[in-house]
């Protein structure tokens, strides 16, 4: 079962308390104070994988937490710090505190600092001094940062293909890298996002958009949000839609009403299924974006030869990104 949003709650470790205690010294009646420091909650680290279904895993898991401090402990000794945790996370995700709307980004796979443990109580040892030499006095452990997190997942992609439902985008994944998408003769084949990788550069397939998208018809923006971080769209064009200006006009206005700098990526018209009709109608559909777009190709997956041009300008293109 794919996952690309979850609200969990993540806490740090909650400080130890400080100890009144007293020194236990042979021969003396009234020793000094010997207390210990409570010692600190375990701090939260976020850290990346390289695996879009990993969310999958937190299914059942609804709360995080680092370990406590341990109290402080007699003859001056503290205590034993709380355990840190790490949450491994899809690379992409996006951790928001619903309550302070304030986020953080996972974006490498090196571990990131998240939220930081509780400070341990102080015990009577530390508030000795000249004037209270016997202090009776301790803090507690102070909580650690935490609270309700909404994580969702936004693709981090170099070439995103998109289009309506049936376009030939899966077909295209398929020919274009080693993806093993499942391909039918039927809207929404695609129901979540499929990667492959074309000589080091990741291709997402995002599920196929249709008009009211933007305000959730179809699979609605739940997909949207996985052409936000895509460096490049390659949107598809079937050359069995009659209208394909209409047909392109439609996707790009869904863009738009969700996000309009979604608009200034760069784009190239891919125009598929060519084996369906004649090469005019192939040349006709590709006049109509001349003057607009720089790049336009026109491809069969059945034709190995397209596949292996198209493949070549592909990686032309986006290693001059």
């Amino acid at each position: 079962m794919f996952i690309d949003e979850l609200t969990v709650n993540i806490w740090a470790g909650r400080g130890g308390d400080g100890l009144v205690s007293w020194m236990h010294e042979k021969g003396l009646d009234h020793a000094g104070p010997g207390g210990g420091n409570g010692g600190r909650g375990g701090n939260v680290y976020l850290k990346g994988v390289r695996d879009i279904g990993f969310l999958s895993k937190y299914r059942f898991l609804k709360d995080f937490k680092a370990q406590n401090g341990e109290g402080g402990m007699g003859n001056c000794m503290h205590g034993k710090a709380g355990e840190d945790i790490t949450i491994d996370l899809p690379i992409g995700s996006v951790v928001t505190n619903t309550e302070t709307s304030n986020f953080t980004e996972v974006l490498t796979e090196k571990p990131i600092f998240f939220l930081k443990g509780g400070n341990g109580g102080l015990g009577n040892a530390h508030f000795k001094s000249s004037i209270n030499i016997r202090p009776r006095e301790s803090t507690p452990g102070k909580l650690g940062e935490g609270g309700e997190f909404f994580i969702e997942l936004k693709l981090l992609v170099d070439l995103g293909l998109i289009g309506l439902p049936n376009a030939g985008k899966s077909s295209l994944l398929n020919s274009l890298t080693k993806a093993k998408a499942k391909i039918g003769s039927y809207q929404f084949t695609t129901l979540v996002p499929n990667l492959g990788d074309l000589y080091g550069f990741i291709i997402a397939d995002i599920p196929g958009l249709i008009e009211g998208a933007s305000e959730g018809k179809g699979l609605g923006h739940k997909f949207l949000r996985h052409i936000s971080r895509t460096k490049m769209l390659l949107h598809c064009i079937s050359c069995e839609n009659e209208r394909p200006k209409e047909v392109y006009d439609l996707i790009r206005a869904e863009l738009m009403k969700y996000d309009q700098t979604l608009l200034n990526k760069i784009e190239i018209i891919l125009i598929t299924k060519t084996d369906l009709v004649d090469s005019e109608r192939v040349e006709s559909y590709k006049k109509l974006f001349n003057k607009t777009h720089k790049y336009i190709f026109a491809v069969s997956v059945s034709d190995d030869t397209s596949i292996k041009e198209l493949s070549d300008e592909l990686v032309k293109i986006m290693r001059n990104l």
